[in-house]
């Protein structure tokens, strides 16, 4: 199986769309549309965002070697993670005050007595 195939391998098990997928690694749906059937490259770049983005084995995708997955892709904390590490050090500093905002706001529903179910 070549990497172009592993790489609609694993969008179909995290159960997305094209349009989904080329979104949550920002390319384009034709983009992806043209790994799956072959018709581009797949380079190292890719790769490496399919990888981070949802936790699959770089091995894997280069090769067909081990596991489709080093943890579980809805493993929140190492997603979140590698996406921070990815931030310039200016935008890390807005993520942190908006987590701050979000724990305060979490902290009054709690002291109120209101209910936590928030939409995703």
């Amino acid at each position: 199986m070549t990497v172009n195939k592993r790489i609609k391998e694993v969008r179909r098990a995290l159960k997305m769309t094209q349009p989904q997928f080329a979104k949550a690694i920002h390319i384009s749906q034709g983009y992806i549309a043209g790994l799956e059937n072959e018709n581009r490259a797949v380079n190292d770049r890719i790769i490496q965002l399919i990888a981070m983005t949802f936790g699959v084995s770089e091995a894997y995708l280069k090769t067909g070697d081990g596991e489709m997955f080093n943890k579980a892709p809805t493993d929140k904390k190492e997603r979140i993670l590698h996406l921070f590490d990815e931030l310039n050090p200016q935008f890390q500093d807005y993520v942190l005050n908006v987590v701050s905002q979000l724990l305060k706001v979490q902290q009054e529903h709690q002291t109120f007595g209101l209910r936590d179910n928030i939409s995703e």
